[in-house]
């Protein structure tokens, strides 16, 4: 029959955990820096920026 065998995967260090989740929060404020610079922009050029000439 089929053998049950413990699969716990990768066990992380609390080290590598803390390295995540820096790593986690570093990519999340690099995104929302880019959303609003993005934001920024297209305030910047007015509501002109949707009623251009298709």
């Amino acid at each position: 029959m089929a053998e049950q065998r413990d699969n716990e995967g990768i066990v992380l260090t609390e080290a590598q955990l803390r390295s995540r989740r820096h790593r986690s929060i570093a990519i999340a404020l690099a995104l929302g820096v880019l959303v609003l610079l993005f934001f920024a922009v297209t305030m910047v050029k007015g509501p002109t920026v949707l009623h251009r000439p298709v």
